[in-house]
C-alpha cells in the first residue's frame, strides 16, 4: 500500500513538474494615459495611439510549442479618467463575417475577443467579443464555467464605443485584404461594479486581462464565402492559456496602468 502511494505521489510530482516546465509566464503591458482625445473610429490615428507600444504578436493558445499564427495580430491600449481604450491591428488577406445581430455568439464568426478581470481573483469577469461588421457580444460570467459559471448575456457594457476599419473590402472574395482594426472605449462606470477596487485605477494597478483572435478556415463557393466543413477554428491570443480555454483567468496576462503620458 505504500508503495503504491509513493508511486503515485512521485506521478504527480511530475505531472506537475512538467506542467511547470511547459507553462509561459503571463505577458505584462503598461497603459498608459492619453495625451489627447481619442476618436472612435475604428483607425487609431491619433497621436497617443502611435506613441502607446504595441503587445507582441499573437501566439497560439495553447503556446509556443504549437505553430505560429499565419496573420499577425497585435493590441494597444489607453486610458484615461472616463474610459479604458482598447485597439487591435489584424492581418487578414480576406475580410468576411455573417454576424449582425448584437450578443449573437460571434466566435462562430472571426472575431476579436477581450477579457478583462480587475482584481485578478478568477471570478466576476467581463468579455467582448467583436467582429468586421462591428456588431458586438457583451456578457460577465460570475466565475468560470469550469466551476459552474453561467454566462450573462444579457449584460451590457453601458456606454460602450466601438468602431472596426476594414483595409480593404469586406465579403468580397474576389480581391486580396490588408486586414481590420477595431478600436473601443470601455466606460470605467461599467466595469467598476465587479471591479472590487478603483475604476478609473490608480497609477500602478494591474488588472488581469487577455485577448483573443478566433479565425476559422474558409472556401469560396459561387461567389460567397464560407466554412470549410469539419474543420477546427484557430485560437491566438496575446498570453498563452495552455489550454484551448480561454476561462482560465489565471492564465491572462496583466495590464498595468501609469500616469504618465507617452513612453
Amino acid at each position: 500500500m505504500r508503495t503504491l502511494l509513493l508511486i503515485l505521489l512521485l506521478l504527480s510530482v511530475a505531472t506537475l513538474v512538467s506542467a511547470m516546465a511547459g507553462s509561459e509566464a503571463p505577458k505584462e503591458y503598461v497603459c498608459y494615459r492619453t495625451s489627447g482625445k481619442i476618436n472612435i473610429d475604428g483607425k487609431l490615428d491619433e497621436s497617443s495611439w502611435s506613441s502607446a507600444p504595441a503587445t507582441d504578436s499573437f501566439i497560439d493558445i495553447e503556446g509556443d510549442a504549437k505553430p505560429r499564427p499565419h496573420f499577425t495580430t497585435r493590441v494597444k491600449m489607453l486610458w484615461d479618467d472616463r474610459h479604458f481604450y482598447i485597439g487591435a491591428e489584424m492581418e487578414e488577406p480576406h475580410v468576411w463575417r455573417t454576424l449582425k445581430k448584437r450578443d449573437s455568439v460571434i466566435f462562430n464568426d472571426n472575431d476579436f475577443e477581450v477579457f478583462i478581470d480587475p482584481d485578478g481573483d478568477r471570478n466576476e469577469y467581463y468579455e467582448l467579443e467583436i467582429n468586421a461588421l462591428n456588431t458586438v457580444w457583451d456578457l460577465f460570467l460570475p466565475r468560470p464555467y469550469r466551476d459552474g459559471g453561467k454566462a450573462q448575456n444579457s449584460w451590457d457594457i453601458a456606454g460602450l464605443k466601438t468602431a472596426v476599419k476594414v483595409t480593404g473590402t469586406l465579403n468580397n472574395p474576389t480581391d486580396q485584404d490588408q486586414g481590420w482594426s477595431v478600436e473601443m472605449a470601455i466606460p470605467w462606470r461599467a466595469l467598476a461594479k465587479y471591479a472590487h477596487r478603483p475604476a478609473p485605477p490608480a497609477d500602478g494597478d494591474r488588472w488581469r486581462i487577455n485577448f483573443s483572435r478566433v479565425e476559422w478556415q474558409h472556401e469560396i463557393v459561387d461567389g460567397k464565402y464560407r466554412k470549410i466543413a469539419n474543420t477546427k477554428e484557430d485560437n491566438w491570443v496575446w498570453s498563452p492559456q495552455g489550454v484551448i480555454d480561454m476561462h482560465r483567468p489565471e492564465m491572462w496576462g496583466y495590464v498595468r496602468f501609469s500616469i504618465l503620458k507617452g513612453r
